[in-house]
């Protein structure tokens, strides 16, 4: 029996390796983690994340040939693939701080394979990585090896949180690279062959260890950049009364574009997009493009920008000050059907709001106040250690509160702000919530999910991004 283990119990590990589990019966599969509680949840009823579908695929596999253990080093031994999932924070000091990738973790597991290995071993790096990483790990391993053979092998996960579970059942690609050896050439198959049970082969891809690598930088960049794209037209749009959904649905009815990642927001989140296109600049920087760095600076300053401009909004339509304002904020994750908060837009837009001395009452479905909290005061980056090396925190913040209604959140409210796009939100009765809020009562609608004519005739003023202002809002330009 083939036995794979992973080494990180997070967002990519768990779920990828419960989807193996379950499509390859024949292979035991152990997923381990240093942190007691995250394999206590992942053994419980309540998964230590929220993902539609991953409940019951974990429910069938786990106890039989899905296993969730601290017993890190014994998994490690016996297993024949070793995947590493850990996390790759950006550098916080040193040497390329706030820009490139922290690989503290990934070494000291590199070290620990090495120890504990009596046998050979593929070990799959599936962590987002730098390139030439593989190259790093390899020395680690063959300098340790005791004359134990290690092919390093990388499969970058190109998984959207919200959709990780089909996208895994029916992945557009699984990228496989290695080296171009004839032992990196059969561990390149060895690994083709467990995906092959349920991937057609020609949507598994080979290329070599760099080109995998950077292909995964490379689409979240991609993907990035058309968002930042979408959002600077939304900033023109409102300035000379466009609409942006007719912008980029004509846009994206060109087949050379097409419609996807095309919806203005007020920013993109999640844990790769951003770490991800830092990391690109820095390895230009490193090889002498700084054109090539400055390039992809520049969808991150757009981001940073739309986020600045929607807080700006915000407070200049309301008289120029929230102070001791009730501001409702509706959504708290970095997108819907996920509870996953890392590098949410709302952590900028309510610290700005909170830097305007606005009192914001906050509702999300799925992220709770323990995590609201922590991500309010924490430092930027600090978010991606393991959660036992994360600060604790030392006070919640007192102008902050959280509830588990949106109605409850917005009552006696000044405004309203949506910040992630759940569906329920589409389907609040707004009647109900303008003739419990202040007047005049404010909806900024930061993923175009209301609709606007309607909140006008109950009485609202209404800003969505890239829609045409408000008559009250075109009094009030928003300053830069």
């Amino acid at each position: 029996m083939v036995k794979i283990c992973c080494i990180g119990a997070g967002y990519v590990g768990g779920p990828t390796m419960a989807v193996i589990a379950l499509k390859c019966p024949s292979i035991e599969v152990a997923v381990v983690d240093i942190s007691k509680s995250r394999i206590a949840a992942w053994n419980s009823d309540q998964l230590p994340i929220y993902e539609p579908g991953l409940d019951s695929v974990v429910k069938q596999c786990r106890g039989k040939n899905l296993f969730f253990s601290t017993d890190v080093e014994k998994h490690v031994f016996e297993a024949d693939i070793v995947f590493v999932s850990v996390n790759t924070p950006t550098k916080t000091r040193g040497l390329g701080a706030g820009k490139a990738a922290d690989l503290t973790y990934w070494e000291s597991a590199a070290r620990m394979i090495a120890d504990v290995s009596k046998s050979d071993k593929i070990v799959v790096e599936k962590s987002t990585v730098p390139v030439k990483t593989a190259e790093a790990i390899e020395k680690i391993l063959t300098h340790n090896a005791k004359g134990i053979n290690f092919q390093i092998l990388s499969n970058p996960e190109f998984l959207a949180e919200g959709t990780a579970i089909q996208d895994l059942f029916n992945p557009d690609r699984v990228l496989i690279g290695g080296r171009e050896t004839p032992g990196g050439q059969k561990a390149i198959q060895t690994l083709k062959e467990v995906y092959a049970h349920w991937v057609p082969e020609e949507r598994i891809l080979t290329t070599n260890l760099w080109s995998a690598e950077l292909s995964k930088l490379a689409a979240n960049a991609f993907l990035a950049q058309r968002i930042s794209s979408v959002n600077a037209m939304s900033a023109l749009c409102e300035a000379t009364g466009a609409n942006v959904k007719q912008v980029s649905f004509a846009v994206g009815t060109d087949t050379r574009i097409g419609p996807k990642f095309l919806n203005a927001s007020v920013g993109f989140g999640g844990s790769c997009f951003q770490k991800d296109i830092l990391n690109l600049v820095y390895i230009c920087e490193c090889n002498g493009l700084p054109e090539v760095a400055e390039y992809w600076k520049q969808v991150i300053k757009i981001n940073d920008y739309q986020k600045s401009r929607f807080v700006n909004r915000v407070v200049s339509s309301m008289f120029n000050t929230v102070a001791n304002k009730k501001i409702a904020i509706l959504g708290f994750a970095f997108k819907k059907d996920t509870g996953d908060t890392r590098e949410t837009p709302a952590i900028d837009v309510c610290k700005g709001l909170l830097g305007d001395k606005a009192r914001l009452s906050i509702y999300d479905p799925q992220v709770t106040e323990d995590q609201i909290q922590r991500d309010l005061w924490m430092n930027k980056f600090d978010w991606d250690h393991p959660i036992h090396l994360q600060p604790t925190s030392p006070t919640t913040e007192k102008k902050v509160s959280v509830v588990w209604d949106a109605y409850e959140a917005t009552k006696d409210a000044d405004g309203v702000c949506i910040l992630t796009e759940w569906d329920e939100f589409k389907n609040l009765d707004y009647q109900k919530i303008y003739d419990n809020m202040r007047k005049p009562a404010f909806v900024f609608d930061g993923r175009n999910i209301v609709d606007m004519d309607k909140l006008r005739e109950i009485g609202f003023i209404v800003y969505s991004i890239g829609k045409p202002l408000d008559p009250w809002l075109k009094d009030m330009p928003a300053v830069a």
